[in-house]
């Protein structure tokens, strides 16, 4: 089916009444179930067919209105000026049937109170604490690579991130529990595409109806819920034995917040209830917020790093500077906090590699009150979405901007361009708390193992989109391991004489 073109992108309105629309699709979105862009899962494809309206694209999905937002100015508007106008959107509301009441899926003064209990475990210094650690879980990863061994890059970042993400949110190794916490939740998410599609999904599970889907879903989460509050107990008798014998608590992120009170105190938009300045966490909102944690954590910077050693496998000549600029900062010795500063290039290229495949691919808000945004006036209840995929990749802010080239996040290039051009955590109030961390994982752990290997991208495979709550590729990316040779290696003293 054709489409109308945009035209002009801020002329290209219709008028209903009141109301300022973009152009987009005449009919309503299930009318198109046989076009080549209608895939549900798979969003992306068409938000790709909505570019052609230019600066925004409008259609409605049974009665729904729907707005997709490519301008970054209307992002920074929705986000960040008019925040108040907009609450998260049914998709990510839903989210709560997996992630509880945590900071990503929590809204209004819920949110910055949870926000506000777990500032201190991600402030600046803290987060810095665990460089040494990320360091080393690294250089262990690498250890365990053989020359000439073909490796899957996807599943080798996923169990590195794992391994971070058991020490600095729990302070232990990837034991028995955190694997049963990772194999749940990787059950729960393929349980999850088909939940979200579903109507009343939850209603059909808090009233227990035995649909098939809804019935793994149900006992997969009582697995997960039950390994999270027994490593939680666990933790508060470590605490109260920390207390008895007048020592600090653990510098652990689970730690800090189990310690962190409210200072401010509140009402809860869902119950009209106060809640009195100091208060804690209580026992549900510490699992929902571990669980939110422990999946962000570790599966964004995973998948950041997977896309980023497929792009650096398929390009030499960044390959080749990415590798000069770690010897002649490193010279051979283990990466340090400082050294993260000082791998500009390495981050320009993670940078570039998020740009291309952000890991958060795609956002969305629901207007509680009619809004003007831009050139248009939108409706109360109307969806507003708006995708890191599709943004990241308009030419307007990056020229051909399929083509792999870290050199665009030099500063200059950076100050040119508008702040919601490139926004891979977020923004506004609720800007991932966790993006420093993120940002100083990532160049550590590249690092570390480009010191001692290239990934070589085996030929031939074709590595596809896999569209979920984070952006991940659609199977393995196969990689073969090439050792660099001593000269490149870092001090390995203190591993040797642990093995």
């Amino acid at each position: 089916m054709n489409e109308r073109t945009g035209g002009d992108a801020a002329a290209a309105v219709v008028r209903r009444g009141r109301l300022r629309l973009p152009r987009g699709l005449r009919w309503n979105l299930p009318f198109y179930f046989f076009s080549r862009f209608f895939k549900p899962g798979n969003p992306i494809l068409l938000f790709e067919h909505l570019r052609q309206f230019g600066r925004a694209a409008h259609y409605r999905l049974l009665w729904n209105d729907i707005v997709l937002l490519n301008d970054p100015e209307d992002i920074r508007e929705v986000l960040v000026d008019k925040a108040g106008v907009f609450v998260k959107e049914r998709t990510q509301r839903r989210m709560r049937i997996l992630l509880g009441e945590g900071l990503i899926t929590a809204d209004g003064e819920s949110h910055r109170r949870h926000r506000r209990i777990a500032a201190p475990a991600f402030h600046r210094q803290r987060i810095q604490a665990y460089a040494g650690t990320i360091v080393e879980l690294a250089e262990r990863r690498a250890e365990r690579w053989r020359d000439g061994q073909r490796l899957d890059a996807a599943a080798e970042m996923m169990a590195l991130a794992l391994e971070v993400t058991a020490r600095t949110l729990f302070d232990t190794e990837v034991t028995a529990e955190i694997k049963a916490v990772n194999d749940e939740t990787n059950a729960v998410m393929e349980i999850y595409n088909t939940l979200i599609a579903m109507p009343r999904a939850e209603w059909l599970l808090a009233a227990h109806v035995p649909v098939p889907a809804l019935m793994r879903f149900r006992r997969a989460k009582r697995r997960l819920d039950a390994v999270v509050d027994g490593m939680i107990a666990a933790k508060q008798r470590e605490m109260d034995e920390r207390q008895a014998r007048g020592e600090e608590i653990g510098g652990d992120v689970l730690s800090m917040l189990m310690a962190a009170r409210d200072e401010v105190g509140g009402t809860d938009v869902g119950n009209g209830m106060a809640r009195q300045a100091g208060n804690r966490l209580n026992e549900r909102e510490l699992r929902d917020e571990v669980l939110t944690i422990f999946l962000a954590g570790y599966e964004t910077v995973a998948n950041a790093l997977t896309w980023m050693w497929k792009l650096v496998g398929e390009h030499a000549d960044v390959e080749a500077r990415l590798m000069a600029e770690v010897d002649a900062v490193l010279g051979g010795r283990r990466a340090t906090l400082d050294d993260a500063q000082r791998l500009k290039y390495v981050e320009m290229v993670v940078a570039e590699a998020m740009r291309l495949y952000p890991p958060a691919w795609a956002m969305g808000r629901q207007a509680i009150e009619e809004v003007e945004i831009g050139p248009y006036r939108l409706p109360k209840g109307c969806f507003v979405f708006f995708s890191q995929y599709m943004v990241h990749r308009d030419e307007r802010y990056f020229p051909e901007p399929l083509r792999f080239d870290p050199e665009r996040f030099e500063p200059e290039a950076r100050a040119g361009r508008p702040k919601f051009a490139y926004f891979p955590f977020g923004g506004g109030g609720r800007q991932c708390i966790g993006e420093a961390f993120a940002w100083m994982e990532a160049v550590l752990v590249v690092a570390a193992l480009a010191q001692r290997w290239r990934l070589r991208l085996e030929p031939g495979q074709r590595i596809g989109l896999q569209p979920k709550i984070t952006l991940r590729p659609d199977g393995a990316v196969w990689m073969v391991a090439e050792a660099r040779g001593e000269a490149a290696k870092p001090e390995m003293d203190e591993m040797e004489a642990r093995a």
